[in-house]
């Protein structure tokens, strides 16, 4: 790992990979983008934090909201662009200056490749992004330690009480809920 707060190895996937992930059939609208978009007031100025291939964003932008795309993979970034039709800001999680500018931030299957030394940092910048009041959505792929798929990505695989420390490292949040469920993989591997 060469670096505490993002895996290089995971990065060069995404580069070396980006068509192909990109290009993956996924629903048109997960229940949890669902149920995060109901949540949130209208037009509201969302972050979507590692945007992939930017079918997430395609479906905020479509239902009226405001939308910052940001991916720290470049390949991945010029796919969502050119289906976007707008740049997605290239930048790596822990670089994050904004302060108060989002309603919400959407992290969906992204901070899960975050080094688990490193998550308290990235959520603390997480948290700084986020304007008072403003809802937060990440999902992880639970376990206990990190470690490498199948492909060679990076995942931190917490603990209920390994993501409470984390999130309370990085300061204190208005909520924090944990849900548990089931969720499949690039790989078509089913975890929780």
């Amino acid at each position: 790992m060469g670096d505490e707060t993002h895996d290089p190895e995971t990065l060069a996937f995404y580069d070396r990979d980006a068509a192909a992930y990109a290009g993956r059939r996924l629903p048109k609208v997960s229940q949890r983008l669902t149920d995060f978009l109901a949540a949130l007031p209208a037009g509201a100025h969302v972050l979507d934090l590692g945007c992939g291939g930017g079918q997430d964003s395609e479906v905020m932008l479509a239902e009226g909201f405001e939308v910052t795309p940001l991916d720290g993979s470049r390949g991945l970034a010029e796919i969502a662009s050119a289906r976007l039709g707008r740049p997605v800001r290239v930048q790596l999680f822990e670089d994050i200056e904004d302060e108060a500018a989002f309603d919400a931030i959407w992290a969906n299957a992204t901070l899960l490749h975050v080094p688990t030394p490193g998550l308290p940092q990235v959520l603390a910048r997480v948290r700084r992004a986020l304007k008072p009041g403003g809802i937060f959505h990440a999902s992880y792929k639970a376990g206990e330690g990190g470690g490498r798929d199948t492909l060679g990505r990076y995942f931190n695989f917490p603990s209920e009480a390994d993501l409470r420390a984390a999130y309370g490292q990085a300061g204190p949040w208005a909520g924090l809920t944990i849900r548990q469920g089931l969720g499949h993989s690039y790989e078509n591997e089913e975890r929780t």
